[in-house]
């Protein structure tokens, strides 16, 4: 049977798809293979150093992998056009948003939009229930 695909979406650095890639393959190991997909090449050479499987760099990986995974994962930021300042195009952020995969995001951003409803945290934290919900669709 193959492997359920995980797309991690980052940008800029790719710190905090680092930190995601890098709890997934603590908690699940090779259950998942696990695509890093960045919108520029130091953010997926970041990621694939933290364990990602593959790597993938632009708007047209992105588009492609998005529309092909089981779940994508990142910040809010990866639905948002234009942003980590400018890096996150109109098609990128169209091809997450459309996708038939499910979406995991971690409420944080450093663009103007303030989530209400939720409690802030520190991003650990934020993974640690980001990866916490995976299990919980892994379940049904």
């Amino acid at each position: 049977m193959n492997r359920k695909i995980i797309a991690v979406v980052d940008g800029q650095g790719g710190g905090i798809g680092s930190l995601i890639i890098k709890e997934i393959k603590k908690s699940f190991g090779e259950s998942f293979e696990i695509i890093a997909l960045g919108t520029n090449a130091i953010a997926t050479m970041a990621m694939l150093s933290s364990g990602a499987n593959k790597g993938a760099t632009g708007e047209s990986a992105i588009s492609y992998v998005t529309s092909n995974c089981d779940y994508i994962v990142g910040s809010i930021s990866i639905l948002l056009t234009n942003s980590m300042l400018g890096e996150l195009t109109e098609k990128m952020a169209t091809s997450i948003a459309l996708s038939k995969a499910k979406k995991i995001l971690v409420p944080i951003s450093q663009e103007k939009i303030e989530i209400v409803g939720l409690k802030r945290e520190p991003l650990p934290h934020l993974v640690r229930e980001l990866i916490e919900k995976i299990k919980d669709m892994e379940e049904k």
